[in-house]
């Protein structure tokens, strides 16, 4: 058993893919410009699956945070691949560097490759990210009420479900958190 799977009561054997068999990798900052301009994208041999790449504003909001002076690893979205790196499943991110020690993350998959864990050990590995960090005492994920998967994944890695409130999109969303100093 790893140290995240003690440490957050997840068995990752019961997974698809085991925790070694997803990367994270940070998109690099000329796709990531690509991006925000609705460019297409050049990941080399990688094969994108619909729906695997965040949206234009979330690199729009990552240049903005990377020119106003945020670490690259608390504003860039990492790319989910497996091992192999021959597709992108998915990205994940933090949405801004921790305040007052509380972080946000986000996360999606290809809708073809929903449903196998993948996310599931992203976040996981996000989550340790952040623990490692020494910053972080808490970590957030705001989830449309409808989005049963999600609600699912985030309760899994022991994350808690708080009060429902209007997103500055306007949706309403469910926050939940997990405390990272235990």
């Amino acid at each position: 058993m790893s140290h995240f799977d003690s440490a957050y009561d997840v068995d990752m054997a019961d997974l698809p893919f085991a925790v070694g068999a997803i990367d994270l990798v940070p998109m690099d900052l000329a796709n990531l410009r690509r991006l925000g301009a609705a460019q297409p994208v050049d990941f080399g041999p990688m094969e994108l699956l619909e729906g695997s790449l965040p949206p234009q504003g979330v690199a729009i909001r990552a240049l903005a945070q990377l020119q106003a002076g945020v670490a690259e690893c608390w504003c860039v979205p990492f790319l989910i691949v497996p091992a192999s790196r021959e597709v992108v499943l998915g990205g994940c991110l933090f949405k801004s560097a921790p305040v007052n020690g509380v972080v946000e993350i986000s996360y999606g998959i290809a809708k073809s490759r929903r449903g196998r864990g993948i996310a599931t050990v992203a976040v996981g590995k996000l989550v340790q990210m952040a623990k490692d960090s020494g910053i972080v005492s808490e970590i957030v994920a705001h989830i449309v009420p409808t989005n049963i998967g999600s609600a699912r994944l985030v309760r899994r890695l022991g994350f808690v479900q708080g009060h429902s409130f209007v997103d500055s999109d306007g949706e309403t969303v469910v926050r939940w958190v997990l405390d990272v100093r235990r």
